[in-house]
């Protein structure tokens, strides 16, 4: 897989997992309401509240671990920019 295709893979793969922690979350915070009445088998679409939670974390780790990723595939790109930005004036680096 050339370069191209595998930062398009992950940043395909990041937005994914970013909506789906949003929306768990979003589930979590407005429809799923908080306290101890029943506690984890508060159920929202048929969903414990345990499993939006476990979807939720699970799927906030991925998250975690393909922005670091994502960031290692662009590091050179960072370095760069922050080089230019810091000094103001054009650098030796080229686009990746």
């Amino acid at each position: 897989m050339n370069r191209m295709k595998l930062n398009y893979s992950v940043d395909v793969i990041l937005t994914v997992i970013f909506l789906i922690v949003a929306v768990t979350g979003f589930v979590m915070y407005f429809a799923i309401p908080s306290g101890v009445p029943r506690g984890r088998y508060q159920e929202y679409i048929g969903i414990t509240k345990a499993t939006w939670t476990l979807i939720h974390n699970r799927s906030a780790i991925m998250m975690t671990l393909f922005t670091v990723i994502h960031l290692l595939l662009h590091k050179r790109w960072i370095y760069c920019t922050t080089k230019n930005i810091l000094k103001k004036q054009e650098s030796e680096c080229s686009d990746d």
